[in-house]
This record gives C-alpha cells, structure tokens and sequence, in this order.
C-alpha cells in the first residue's frame, strides 16, 4: 500500500503505509515544518500499517519539536505499533523521575 500525505494549513493526514520503502516521502514532507509552524496535528486514523523504519521517523519528529519547543499531536488510533512506541517511552519517563 502506498503512502498519501494530506495536508490544510497545519493539519496533517497520514494515509496507507509507512515503511522503509516509502519513509523518504514522510522526511521530505516534514523536513524543517517547525521552520514554518509552531504547531502541527498529524493524523495517523488512516495508517494501515508501519515499520520500525516509520516508527522512528515519527519519533525523530516528536524529537524534534521537543528540541525545537514546537507541539506536535498526534491524533487517531492508527496502528497499534506507534501507540506502543510512545507508551514505552513514557512509562520509561515516569520510571526514571
């Protein structure tokens, strides 16, 4: 399944697969978006599957707007495997605190 992108104003939706194979699309599209915007929303409801490759790439823009003190939400249940990506990473957060 291929990936689709779709965006309004800051609003963006995920749509198909999100893998190695396509994870240069996903780059491309938010290469330097906290440039240009503050916040941004990315929907991941349409997000049939994903690879490891994907999943690090969605943290490397959560990441990324940490670093940058930008708001990036992520809305939608999506796939299972980046909703298990980010649990992880809090419980390991709060465990450390």
């Amino acid at each position: 399944m291929d990936l689709e992108i779709t965006h309004s104003n800051n609003f963006f939706r995920v749509k198909g697969s999100l893998d190695r194979n396509n994870i240069h699309l996903f780059k491309s599209k938010f290469r330097n978006i906290f440039e240009k915007a503050n916040a941004i929303t990315i929907s991941i409801e349409d997000l049939k599957s994903i690879d490891r490759h994907g999943v690090t790439a969605i943290a490397q823009l959560h990441n990324e707007s940490i670093i940058k003190q930008k708001r990036l939400s992520i809305i939608g249940l999506g796939c299972q495997d980046v909703f298990n990506h980010f649990k992880t990473k809090e419980s390991q957060t709060s465990t450390a605190a």
